[in-house]
C-alpha cells in the first residue's frame, strides 16, 4: 500500500486574539515520490541540494518561539520542500528569480545545474500545491484580521554565510540577521521592534542579501492592517553548514524572536 502523501502545510493554532502569524515556508526537505520522479539529480546530488536550499531548523525555531511567548502566535508551516514549489514566489513573469531558474517551480539548482527536464510543465505542481497554499495563507491572514483587527506576518528564514551562485544580490552585506521589509507593509514601529529584539547577535541589516516580505496578494499593497517582516538568520549563528545539526544558538534566537512577537502583540 502506498503511504499517504505528507500534508502540504499546517496551520498551528496560537492564542485566539493573537495578530501574529509566524510563516515558515522553507524548512522541509520532503519531496513526494511523484515529484521526485521529475527531478533529474541522482540521490546524492539531491541530498546535497536540499542541504543548500533548505532553511534547516526554522520550523523548530518557530515552535520554540511559540512556547516562550506570553501570547502564543499562530504558525503556518510548509510541509514540503521548496524544490516542490516555492510558495513565496510569484507564479508568473513578475518573479525576478525566473532569471536564475527559480520561479515558483525551480528548473535550476543553487549552483545552476539542471533540476528538471527541459519543457517540464509547472502547472500540475502549481495547481496541486502552490495555489492551495496561497489560498490557505490568505484565509489565515483573514482569520487574524477578524479576530484581532490586524495581522502581522513574520517570515522565518535562514541563509548561508557564503553566497551561493543562484543569489541575484549575493555581493551585498550578509549581516547576522537580515530584516526584509516592504514599503507599504513594514511600518517603522515593526522594524524598530525587530532591530531591538535581534540586537544581541552582532548586528542587523536591511534587505541584503534578501529583501521584501510575504503578504497574500489579496492584501498586498492595499490593506495596511496587514504588517509584514522577513527574518533572515545567517546559518552560522545556529547550525553547522550546510544542512547540519542545530546548535545552542537556536535557543537564543528563539528567545529573541519571542521578544519580537510579544512586542508585536502589545502594539
Amino acid at each position: 500500500m502506498t503511504p499517504p502523501e505528507p500534508s502540504p502545510f499546517q496551520l498551528l493554532s496560537g492564542a485566539p486574539g493573537s495578530p501574529v502569524l509566524l510563516h515558515v515556508p522553507h524548512s522541509s526537505r520532503v519531496v513526494p515520490p511523484w515529484v521526485r520522479d521529475g527531478i533529474v539529480l541522482d540521490d546524492g546530488a539531491l541530498e546535497a541540494e536540499l542541504d543548500h536550499i533548505t532553511d534547516s531548523h526554522t520550523a523548530e525555531l518557530a515552535a520554540r518561539t511559540a512556547g516562550l511567548c506570553s501570547v502564543a502566535p499562530w504558525r503556518f508551516v510548509n510541509g514540503l520542500s521548496r524544490l516542490v514549489v516555492d510558495p513565496e514566489r510569484f507564479p508568473d513573469d513578475r518573479e525576478e528569480m525566473l532569471a536564475a531558474g527559480m520561479g515558483a517551480v525551480y528548473t535550476r539548482t543553487t549552483h545552476g545545474a539542471r533540476l528538471r527536464l527541459p519543457g517540464a510543465e509547472p502547472e500540475p505542481l502549481l495547481d496541486r500545491y502552490f495555489h492551495p497554499y496561497a489560498h490557505a495563507m490568505t484565509e489565515a491572514v483573514d482569520d487574524r484580521l477578524a479576530a484581532a483587527g490586524r495581522a502581522v506576518v513574520v517570515d522565518v528564514h535562514s541563509y548561508p554565510s557564503t553566497a551561493l551562485p543562484y543569489e541575484l544580490h549575493g555581493t551585498g552585506p550578509r549581516p547576522p540577521v537580515c530584516l526584509g521589509t516592504d514599503g507599504f507593509h513594514t511600518p517603522p514601529e515593526l522594524l524598530a521592534l525587530a532591530e531591538a529584539a535581534f540586537s544581541g547577535f552582532g548586528g542587523t541589516g536591511l534587505d541584503s542579501p534578501f529583501s521584501g516580505t510575504y503578504v497574500p496578494l489579496k492584501h498586498y499593497g492595499t490593506d495596511r492592517r496587514v504588517g509584514a517582516l522577513m527574518i533572515e538568520i545567517r546559518r552560522d549563528l545556529y547550525m553547522t553548514e550546510p544542512g547540519g545539526p542545530a546548535g545552542p544558538g537556536l535557543d537564543a534566537l528563539a528567545s529573541a524572536l519571542a521578544g519580537l512577537v510579544d512586542g508585536l502583540t502589545g502594539l
